[in-house]
């Protein structure tokens, strides 16, 4: 595929990235935040062009998002080299600020903006026109993982969006995902399932039971549906590591890391049952059993093993904190799922591996689940107090 210099002209339009030869002055092998010699590159990317490819390259088996994660990518890069005159790896935590305002308004227009035409059009632009708050804020979220990736690789020094604060620009609508429980809501409940009675054999296997569908709804975040309607084999191993394979929304086929804890609480249920402890792969045996281990139950009955723990746990809560016991009371099953994705989040997981366990087909749906910088938020503003 031919490859065309930068345009450095004034009104010179930008080029797509499979277009795009960089000058060695912009290439970035000698970018400002480049690592340093003792840090080892886990990239064989010798330039800002192959590194934000390497990136992408971790996307080829979502199409969409590839495509998503490509333009964003695109355009910054083309930005830096246009309107900066300097490489990817060499942009400050100022040039982002500038870059956040040049995408409410890219200008010059007729440089960066045009109708909607194929990527060898000599018509083709990186916009449309200006791109709305929640673009902008997608935008950045997905630049953010660029950069974070690049400085794990040990391309990078540093992310210059780490420093980053959410700002509330204009009168949008609040839209984030409010039905999932905080973390000390969710201590709680795992709290009130470990002090679940064992007196008698029905209340060790309603206990047992419990205990790892709590742990299947958190870990795994799936739709109850999935729950009901998926064996033991749908958790496989590859390459030595074990994997939830689920047929989810629209039939569509993936699959969800299962982390330690997860496995451990299959073998704890398997063997609760007296089966192997891991599952074979073509086993039918359901993925949550009745009580008396000799078949599966349904959404209905895991709707209900859930209704019954939030209100048990709420109960624990009631004397010392009301409102937060109202909240526990009213949880449901999906309510896990939400619970699931957020704390996910809270923990540090980059979105793109968040939007993956997941399973949301556009990235701004996760988006609507970080919640982490709200908690800090309101924590600085027990600095601005009424007496001193």
């Amino acid at each position: 595929m031919k490859t065309l210099p930068i345009p450095t002209a004034p009104a010179a339009p930008p080029l797509p990235l499979e277009r795009l030869r960089l000058p060695d002055e912009l290439d970035g092998r000698a970018g400002g935040n480049r690592a340093g010699p003792d840090v080892v590159c886990q990239l064989a990317a010798g330039n800002d062009l192959e590194a934000v490819q390497a990136w992408l390259a971790e996307f080829h088996d979502s199409p969409q998002t590839l495509r998503n994660y490509r333009k964003e990518a695109e355009r910054l890069l083309l930005w830096a080299l246009l309107e900066r005159g300097k490489p990817l790896s060499s942009l400050t935590r100022e040039d982002c600020l500038l870059y956040e305002a040049f995408l409410a308004d890219p200008q010059p227009r007729e440089r960066w903006c045009g109708q909607k035409a194929t990527r060898f059009s000599p018509h083709w632009r990186p916009f449309l026109g200006p791109l709305s708050p929640a673009s902008r804020k997608l935008a950045m979220l997905i630049i953010n993982s660029l950069f974070s990736y690049l400085v794990k690789a040990g391309y990078l020094a540093g992310n210059p969006l780490a420093l980053a604060r959410r700002r509330a620009r204009g009168h949008q609508p609040m839209r984030q995902v409010e039905r999932f429980l905080e973390h000390d809501q969710w201590q709680v409940l795992l709290a009130t399932v470990d002090e679940l009675p064992r007196d008698s054999e029905r209340d060790c296997q309603h206990q047992a039971r419990a205990k790892y569908l709590v742990a299947l709804l958190y870990l795994l975040g799936p739709r109850v549906s999935e729950v009901a309607g998926h064996a033991m084999s749908s958790f496989i191993q590859i390459r030595g590591r074990w994997w939830w394979r689920v047929i989810g929304k629209g039939r569509k086929e993936a699959q969800v890391p299962v982390n330690q804890d997860m496995l451990q609480a299959l073998r704890n249920y398997r063997r609760f049952y007296g089966l192997p402890p891991l599952p074979a792969p073509d086993e039918t045996t359901p993925l949550v059993l009745n009580l008396k281990g000799t078949d599966g139950i349904g959404d209905n009955m895991i709707y209900r093993i859930v209704k019954d723990l939030v209100a048990k746990a709420a109960a624990r809560l009631e004397a010392e904190d009301p409102h937060q016991a109202d909240k526990l009371r009213r949880a449901s099953t999906h309510w896990f799922r939400h619970t699931s994705i957020t704390h996910q989040a809270d923990a540090g997981i980059e979105i793109q591996f968040l939007q993956r366990n997941a399973r949301h087909a556009r990235i701004d749906t996760t988006g609507l689940y970080l919640h982490a910088e709200e908690r800090e938020w309101h924590e600085t503003m027990e600095r601005h107090r009424l007496k001193d």
